[in-house]
């Protein structure tokens, strides 16, 4: 019988030699640097991620990111997978249910999770091991050939310039809804070098913001004090991201359908959505 234990001393190739063999059968597969940036960028903790082992080979896991998310010390979801001879076996489950008590004793208050929509049996798992959905998100993606976007003109009066992470009080005031998990800025921190960070001024005031990640396509966050929307604003600063862009792709993911103007926004620009996500969170 498979024993499952934590992921402490398992190696990045093992764990990357899982998850290649578990989703070989997608389309499209993250590269090894590029596995290691998404589950890096999420906060993963080996200590606190556990796999399900057959002997020495890791067959089942969950990776765990470990922050904390609406002031509570949370585990994260970063991935979950099972190789396909051994599915069926119920391995997540008893991956996800052995690990509570060590998350537990480590100060973890809730876990959280996103499922696609599409997704019903994996929802219905969810719920029944007592997940609750929290909000749903939207995701938007498209070819970078296909942005209807002019050039980065703002309008008179207002200037760009590079805002760091000194600047969130300012930045939340502009939120229409809180970033989640994988757009927070605690994953920006765990690997601020790889983003891009344009910031729109009024004077002295910040009016507008983004957050891009050029080698991925990903625009982390984006907004605009509503004052000033429908004035190109938005269109400027993603313009003027874009200009670093290194991926043939451009997608926003995570956006919560209550902000209206960043849906138009996108979908004006020529980034479709393509899908949607439910955010799940349970009490540990």
């Amino acid at each position: 019988m498979e024993n499952v234990r934590s992921l402490a001393d398992v190696s990045y190739d093992a764990i990357y030699q899982a998850y290649h063999e578990a989703f070989a059968e997608y389309e499209v597969l993250l590269s090894k640097d590029q596995f290691w940036v998404m589950i890096n960028r999420r906060g993963y903790n080996p200590s606190l991620s556990f796999g399900a082992f057959d002997g020495d080979r890791l067959v089942a896991f969950t990776l765990n990111g470990i922050g904390y998310f609406d002031g509570k010390k949370t585990a994260y979801d970063t991935g979950t997978g099972t190789l396909k001879e051994y599915r069926g076996r119920g391995l997540a489950a008893r991956v996800f249910n052995e690990s509570l008590p060590h998350l537990k004793n480590a100060g973890v208050e809730q876990y959280l999770l996103e499922v696609l929509q599409h997704n019903p049996s994996a929802i219905s798992v969810y719920k029944n091991v007592g997940f609750a959905t929290t909000r749903e998100l939207s995701y938007f993606k498209t070819d970078a050939a296909n942005l209807t976007l002019l050039r980065p003109l703002l309008p008179l009066g207002l200037f760009f310039e590079r805002v760091d992470l000194s600047s969130t009080p300012d930045m939340e005031t502009l939120w229409d809804f809180t970033p989640s998990w994988q757009n927070s800025f605690d994953s920006v921190k765990r690997q601020l070098n790889d983003f891009r960070f344009i910031g729109v001024y009024d004077c002295k005031r910040l009016v507008g913001y983004g957050i891009f990640e050029p080698y991925t396509g990903d625009i982390t966050q984006i907004a605009v004090e509503p004052s000033y929307r429908r004035r190109g604003v938005g269109s400027a600063i993603l313009a003027k991201l874009l200009e670093e862009n290194r991926c043939n792709e451009v997608k926003a993911i995570n956006v919560e359908p209550k902000s209206i103007a960043t849906e138009a926004f996108l979908v004006a620009v020529g980034i479709p959505q393509i899908g949607k996500q439910f955010e799940m969170i349970k009490l540990i």
